[in-house]
């Protein structure tokens, strides 16, 4: 069911401060352009590795998800990480069935395809997305 590794969600107070790690620190040259998803409540930047994607996610508004996150690691950290599934309904229906917290129903992601998240309780700690395979090969 799992597929490859698309992203590492990596949530900042600062897009633009972290994309100077990436680029100066540890040398990415493929940083594409920050954009707002108004409706997740947070602004995004893919920053490409020769292999997947960091997602750089910062808060977008005062009930922005990833509020409490930060408030909770004000420099930012790994929020989440993000798997290929080949079909979002069934890896959902497949989480649930065994015992998995879904939480909410699939959903557009920054990628445009269906996204669901699964609780961390039930993944060892980490909150897990699982993510559509995109027609266009995983780049934003």
């Amino acid at each position: 069911m799992i597929g490859r590794l698309n992203h590492v969600g990596i949530a900042t107070p600062s897009i633009e401060e972290s994309v100077k790690i990436y680029r100066d620190l540890l040398g990415a040259t493929k940083i594409h352009e920050k954009f707002a998803m108004p409706e997740q409540g947070v602004w995004v930047c893919f920053v490409d590795t020769p292999n997947s994607q960091i997602e750089l996610i910062e808060p977008y508004g005062e009930t922005s998800p990833i509020r409490k996150f930060l408030e909770k690691n004000p420099l930012g950290g790994q929020h989440h990480v993000c798997f290929e599934v080949e079909d979002i309904h069934a890896a959902a229906a497949d989480m649930k069935a065994k015992g998995a917290t879904v939480l909410g129903e699939p959903r557009i992601g920054a990628h445009g395809t269906p996204v669901i998240f699964v609780h961390p309780k039930n993944m060892g700690g980490v909150l897990v997305e699982l993510m559509e395979t995109p027609k266009s090969g995983g780049a934003h």
